[in-house]
């Protein structure tokens, strides 16, 4: 049954009644629009633009619960506190609490607080359920899932004070708004997008031979390109390369060849379709 538990995953727990404006604005997206049974996928940037952190946001009654990297969450709401100034907030890590997610035909438990992922119809949906759940599934079937779509998962897809939402997708997979006002970061992205200054796509890749470790260079005829990303031993991953992109072709990665699809959902500049 394609449901697994996501051990990388942790819960933040964000209460009190300034709780929707304090975060709307600090990141990339509409909290507003997180209510039962509608998750948001948002970014929190630094004041350059760049990524920091990204996380699913749910709502639960008089809280938002925060689907977190689990490496990122004591980081992550020690940078909200900071903003908090006279904001009637509270943060605070949920250790009682654990992420699932589950595709396909499979529905999320009735006690689940669930909803749909935000980013694709065929993503399925991502739960919080009290830990130590017994549930069938294991969490390596999740990363093969979502790198067969082409989903980023926070670091090691992305680099804290580096990456740029539009090279990860966050633009289609409807991680920004580009509608609800300011927050932080939000001028660096929209000059991105408007005046179309990106260089580079996280872009899926069919691994060839042994999967290379993160941060391996990618070589177009001996002349580096990018570089790998996050894979799956079923030759599945996802590697950052420049622009122009050429689909189909064979790029050496360490010891493994790296062949460049891209997805239905993906929309790259004119210039680099070819």
């Amino acid at each position: 049954m394609p449901i697994a538990p996501l051990s990388d995953r942790a819960v933040v727990d964000l209460s009190g009644e300034d709780r929707l404006d304090f975060l709307q604005g600090l990141v990339s997206n509409d909290v507003t629009q997180a209510m039962p049974g509608r998750a948001v996928w948002a970014a929190l940037l630094t004041p350059q633009g760049k990524w920091l952190a990204d996380f699913f946001i749910l709502a639960a009654g008089e809280r938002l619960l925060l689907d977190v990297p689990a490496a990122q969450a004591a980081l992550l709401a020690q940078r909200l506190s900071r903003f908090r100034l006279r904001s009637r907030v509270a943060l605070a890590g949920r250790p009682d609490l654990a992420v699932w997610a589950g595709w396909g035909e499979a529905a999320p438990p009735a006690e689940a607080l669930a909803a749909p992922d935000p980013r694709l119809p065929e993503a399925g949906w991502r739960a919080i359920l009290p830990a130590g759940q017994a549930l069938p599934g294991a969490a390596g079937d999740y990363d093969r899932h979502r790198l067969a779509l082409g989903l980023p998962n926070g670091a090691p897809d992305l680099e804290a004070e580096k990456s740029v939402l539009l090279e990860a997708g966050f633009d289609e997979l409807g991680g920004i708004s580009w509608s609800k006002g300011c927050y932080m970061g939000q001028e660096l992205t929209a000059r991105t997008k408007y005046r179309g200054l990106l260089k580079r796509r996280l872009v899926p890749v069919a691994v060839e031979g042994p999967l290379p470790a993160p941060g391996t260079p990618v070589l177009r005829e001996g002349a580096e390109v990018g570089e790998m990303r996050s894979g799956h031993p079923q030759g599945l991953g996802l590697a950052l390369l420049r622009l122009p992109l050429r689909e189909g072709e064979r790029l050496t990665c360490g010891a493994a060849v790296l062949v460049p699809r891209v997805p239905g959902w993906m929309r790259l500049p004119e210039q680099a379709a070819g």
